[in-house]
């Protein structure tokens, strides 16, 4: 089957059952080859999960070589919501895809993301009907507090990481989204990474295998 996302797919050795997946979305002018690099520890540990890593839905504006969920050139907050909006439905197609072909439901798949993938990742996972596995994001955060608010429909158990020297994100947004989350009575794990920049370290990648594996 074609997704309406072109992907990077790792799929189990050994034509091992599919009981699991793990969704990963790249950030900023990244791709899901990009991404998919999370997979090489992880799978190792988990035979029975496909890892499946999307390209945005665009080009990116400032790094034709990669892609975007929305466009960061306007950062007017509006425009940032409503071109978020529009990759939600774009993912939501994807993922139906996904579990039609591998006959799959939330409940078995985990949606991850770094950066603005994880910003996608929260908003996806929260707005659907029906809860996933798990939502694992890195160096994000909550794109807008009052519209996920609104839209809210399950209680998704969430790990966030995060660089406590990231410049790109402020570090004081994982505080923002775990203050918002317990709120509205989502069970949300933190950690903050010491002297850790933008990117995903050996530590955090650690972190959420072992997160992984408990819940699944």
């Amino acid at each position: 089957m074609t997704f309406c996302l072109e992907s990077t797919i790792i799929k189990p050795e050994k034509d091992e059952d599919i009981n699991n997946a793990v969704v990963l979305l790249h950030g900023y002018g990244g791709d899901g080859r990009d991404i998919s690099m999370l997979s090489l520890n992880w799978k190792r540990y988990m035979p029975n999960t496909i890892f499946i890593c999307p390209n945005g839905h665009e080009t990116c504006s400032i790094s034709p070589s990669g892609y975007q969920w929305f466009d960061l050139t306007n950062d007017d907050p509006n425009y940032i919501l409503n071109e978020s909006l529009k990759a939600e439905k774009k993912i939501n197609q994807f993922l139906n895809e996904v579990k039609k072909e591998y006959r799959l439901e939330n409940e078995q798949i985990i949606l991850s993301g770094f950066s603005q993938g994880c910003m996608m990742s929260i908003n996806v996972g929260l707005t659907c009907e029906q809860s996933f596995r798990s939502i694992i994001g890195f160096s994000g955060k909550i794109i807008n507090l009052e519209n996920l608010k609104t839209r809210k429909k399950n209680y998704t158990d969430i790990l966030l990481i995060h660089g406590d020297q990231d410049d790109i994100v402020s570090p004081t947004h994982l505080l923002e989204a775990k203050d918002f989350l317990l709120r509205e009575k989502v069970n949300v794990q933190t950690h903050l990474i010491k002297d850790c920049g933008h990117h995903i370290p050996i530590q955090a990648s650690s972190i959420a295998l072992n997160y992984i594996l408990k819940i699944i």
